[in-house]
């Protein structure tokens, strides 16, 4: 039932007209920052070439590159999760699920891959253009890997906060307001961890940034992949708790 429900979800996003606008805008400003990174690395060709030891195109054109795909998939997100649940429960249509032979852990991980799966197509849309430089350079597939897993962990979690927002109210709108500003809490965190108080440490660890950083640089780190598989499950956990409360009610 969890793949049936996914694939229904997945169906829903590409029958609606604000799926294709996203991929259409998304992919134009991929474009643009990609191609913005090949002028960057061009421009500095000529002092790299002197210099032992240089940073690559992966570290001038693709960690960039992913980086800012991070922070424009940080906006995007909200607006694909916003109406996962919240629709559902504006168009009284919960009661139906809740009375289908599924659990509240299927419905909510089924939801979850669906959209999931609609974020992978966009970040393998990314992934094409740093690919398409082997066609004339050579890339560090190692480093090019730890930067797509690190985006996949971002926007994975990302996903699981917007579903749980979701969940909370009968408004997308107010899904998608109250997860973009909680996803820019967590993104912005490591701001205050870098400051020098004395919860620096514990803040800096709870941003998202922090942890997706290292990745970004080709360092793979079990305690980040853990991280992000943690605030997956948390959410997802929390999400299935206020279903269950719901059925509770009904």
């Amino acid at each position: 039932m969890i793949f049936t429900i996914a694939g229904r979800e997945l169906r829903s996003l590409f029958l609606s007209p604000l799926a294709w606008s996203i991929l259409g805008v998304v992919q134009f400003i991929y474009a643009y920052l990609f191609l913005a990174q090949i002028e960057t690395f061009l421009a500095l060709q000529p002092r790299l070439a002197t210099l032992d030891g240089a940073p690559g195109v992966v570290d001038i054109v693709v960690a960039p590159l992913f980086a800012n795909a991070a922070v424009l998939l940080l906006l995007i997100t909200p607006l694909i999760t916003m109406r996962v649940l919240s629709e559902e429960r504006r168009n009284r249509t919960l009661s139906l699920l809740f009375s289908a032979p599924v659990s509240m852990t299927e419905i909510i991980v089924g939801k979850y891959l669906g959209v999931v799966s609609f974020i992978l197509v966009l970040i393998g849309m990314l992934a094409l253009m740093p690919l398409s430089l082997l066609t004339g350079t050579d890339l560090d597939l190692g480093k090019l890997a730890a930067g797509l897993l690190g985006l996949t962990l971002v926007v994975s979690a990302f996903t699981a906060i917007g579903i749980f927002m979701s969940s909370l109210t009968e408004q997308p709108t107010v899904a998608a307001i109250t997860t973009f500003g909680l996803l820019l809490l967590l993104w912005i965190l490591d701001w205050a961890g870098n400051s020098g108080m004395p919860s620096s440490g514990l803040l800096g660890y709870l941003s998202v940034l922090h942890h997706y950083e290292p990745l970004l640089k080709g360092l793979f780190s079990s305690v980040d992949v853990v991280y992000y598989l943690l605030v997956i499950v948390l959410f997802l956990g929390f999400s299935i708790r206020r279903l269950d409360a719901d059925r509770l009610q009904h």
